[in-house]
């Protein structure tokens, strides 16, 4: 008993040091801000190819409000950081991160303000605006959609016309176009496993294409499986891996931008959030995109697409005026065209266009409306995708990847 006391009161003191420490720290930045004469915001993102582009839109603004301080917050493993953060009550000013689980979870969880009236959704597809309402299962919309990606195979246009390889448009042709790069000596496929994200663009775009209509519907309701709905996806994924190189699990994305930029492969199973770094590597390189031929039915290709960058704005900002004020400086033409052209993404916002040549290949998809979300933004992180397609690289086991997938969903269904 008298341990438990000692326990309960050590545990007091703890609570009333940190709370002691979050007091002061809130309150030294107070004085700093009013110190400076200047407002202070956080700008939180999980784009680390992005931060850069960031900082010259951020100077930007503040060269136009000079009353306003941005901080551009880009830590490594983001969505974990702001997880901790929300935990423990420090939520950044605004929040930009892609529409996925986590945005699904903390919008559940009243994190953000609620935008479904805002004026600034007006400017925004509507499409992108239904991804967030499908994603998150709610009819309240908590942030404002700003850039959308795609998930497409990067080939090397040089290396295409070498070999006399047309773009391929169904499954057959995909394979067989991997086969005549194997046979020239060459490596059709690029793999970087050693970062274990990047098994998800090929994987998604194969599920994405194959798990029929409303499969996570499905999923919710107990009528499906993994097991029944992306066995095919699951299996093709495997087949990929028979296209790599010789150190698949060695390289990560680092690695295969710079590789691929060098003409280590014909092909990059990666999207278009890849080619600023590729460029960087080789300016001079000539690539394109073309969407996965997941079928051998090309009329229902499906490109995935989805709100790669969303605004939200913490309900419990000190300075929601400020916030929204960067908010609508980045949604601005200009400002919103800026970013698309540093970062070869798509616009969610009304007549802001990507010109770039290298994803003409994309653009019948966007124009026929042939788009289909990314699966994993509706599997949650703790169900470890990313890790479990890890482990099917190196064991090819497709049996048992769905089965502990199936497992993994059940059991964070479970805590829900």
């Amino acid at each position: 008993m008298e341990k438990k006391r000692l326990i309960v009161f050590g545990n007091l003191i703890v609570s009333m040091i940190l709370f002691f420490l979050v007091g002061c720290k809130a309150e030294e930045v107070d004085e700093k801000d009013s110190s400076s004469g200047k407002v202070k915001i956080e700008f939180f993102h999980y784009k680390s190819e992005a931060k850069d582009t960031f900082d010259k839109l951020i100077a930007k603004f503040e060269k136009e409000n000079p009353n306003i301080d941005v901080v551009n917050a880009n830590p490594p493993d983001a969505e974990t950081v702001l997880k901790t953060r929300v935990a423990k009550r420090d939520i950044p000013d605004i929040v930009a991160i892609g529409a996925n689980s986590t945005f699904a979870e903390l919008s559940k969880a009243g994190v953000f303000v609620d935008v479904t009236n805002a004026p600034e959704l007006d400017s925004i597809q509507p499409a992108y605006i239904d991804m967030l309402r499908d994603v998150t299962g709610l009819e309240k919309v908590y942030a404002i959609p700003y850039a959308a990606n795609a998930d497409g195979i990067i080939y090397n246009k040089t290396i295409f016309n070498e070999l006399g390889l047309t773009v391929p448009k169904t499954w057959d042709e995909l394979i067989a176009v991997a086969e005549k790069v194997k046979a020239a000596g060459k490596t059709p496929f690029y793999f970087t496993f050693k970062d274990a994200w990047t098994t998800l663009p090929a994987y998604n775009a194969l599920a994405a294409n194959t798990q029929g209509e409303n499969f996570f519907d499905q999923l919710n309701d107990g009528k499906t499986t993994f097991q029944k709905g992306y066995k095919e996806a699951t299996e093709k994924f495997v087949q990929l891996l028979e296209y790599g190189h010789k150190d698949n699990f060695g390289k990560g994305y680092a690695d295969g931008n710079v590789a691929f930029a060098k003409g280590e492969s014909a092909m990059y199973l990666q999207g278009i959030w890849a080619i600023p770094e590729i460029r960087k590597a080789n300016p001079d390189i000539e690539l394109g995109v073309f969407p996965y031929p997941a079928t051998n039915d090309p009329e229902n290709t499906k490109l995935v697409s989805g709100v790669d960058l969303l605004l939200a704005i913490s309900k419990t900002s000190k300075h929601t005026e400020e916030a929204r004020k960067f908010v609508n400086f980045l949604l601005d033409p200009e400002n919103a065209k800026f970013y698309l052209s540093e970062q070869n993404a798509f616009s969610a916002i009304k007549g802001i266009t990507q010109d770039d040549p290298a994803l003409d290949g994309l653009k019948e998809s966007f124009e026929k409306g042939a788009l289909v979300d990314f699966p994993d933004h509706y599997i949650p992180l703790a169900v470890g995708l990313e890790k479990l397609l890890q482990q099917l690289t190196h064991d090819k086991d497709v049996e048992e990847f769905l089965k502990n997938l199936d497992a993994e969903w059940e059991k964070v269904q479970g805590r829900k």
